[in-house]
């Protein structure tokens, strides 16, 4: 324990939930593995080789943000609803709660641990991508800033959603049922410049919108939006996951009833 901060215990969390998902390395990271080679081969070769350049950028190579996007999206929720959620199913949160660790320290390991599995993941299609089609970085700082405050704002928003479901049914509603068509309506595949009215300026009404232009504008130095305005929204979204948080353990909402 260094400065008051239980690292002892961060580190204890952080370590389960990492080795819970080495007891599941195929459906952790072999899964979208497969998955993303599929999208290059369907959509980056067969569909893409009919499709004109956008931007310069031929269409397999255009993709590869918005794809790396769709499973950081996904695989962040998907791991900190999990794994804050079990400890309710199985009644441990109590434990928890009674342990000598602090909220902050508790949401530091659970979604430090989910945004690590899903950083791993984006790199991995990353290096994927780049048997498929030609991969280059303009910016690869704020790609990597990109991919780290994405990990982070949807693993505190995975963290909520575990908190919130009541089943694990509810736990696959909100990455299927929103975050996933919020990512195809967001231009990952498409560029929102290209939509017709009024659907271009619906589409700026979409958050994961401002996510995937940024991310793009990391790697071809264009984006749909300034990338001002992509940080901006961004930081906002973590910061407001991190409110919503910080009221769920001052309420004790769904962690003591």
């Amino acid at each position: 324990m260094s400065a008051g901060i239980n690292t002892h215990g961060i580190w204890a969390i952080y370590r389960f939930e990492m080795a819970r998902a080495l007891r599941t390395v195929w459906q952790s990271l072999v899964t979208p593995v497969i998955t993303s080679s599929l999208y290059f081969i369907v959509f980056g070769g067969a569909i893409g080789a009919n499709i004109s350049p956008i931007d310069g950028v031929t269409y397999g190579s255009f993709i590869v943000p918005g794809l790396v996007m769709l499973s950081l999206l996904t695989q962040s929720i998907s791991n900190a609803s999990i794994g804050i959620y079990f400890p309710k199913f199985t009644g441990t949160m109590f434990e928890l709660l009674s342990a000598p660790v602090t909220a902050m320290e508790m949401v530091v390991g659970f979604v430090g641990a989910a945004a690590t599995k899903s950083i791993v993941i984006g790199l991995i299609i990353l290096a994927t991508s780049a048997f498929f089609v030609p991969l280059h970085i303009a910016h690869p700082f704020a790609m990597l800033a990109f991919l780290v405050l994405t990990s982070v704002g949807f693993s505190l928003f995975g963290f909520i959603i575990g908190v919130w479901a009541k089943g694990f049914e509810q736990l696959n509603f909100v990455p299927t049922l929103l975050i996933t068509p919020l990512t195809f309506l967001g231009g990952a595949f498409y560029s929102v410049s290209k939509l017709p009215q009024p659907w271009r300026d619906v589409t700026h009404f979409n958050p994961v919108f401002y996510l995937i232009s940024g991310f793009r504008w990391s790697f071809f130095d264009k984006g749909d939006v300034s990338i001002g305005v992509s940080l901006a929204v961004t930081a906002l979204f973590v910061v407001a996951c991190l409110a919503a948080v910080g009221w769920i353990f001052r309420t004790g909402w769904r962690l003591k009833n």
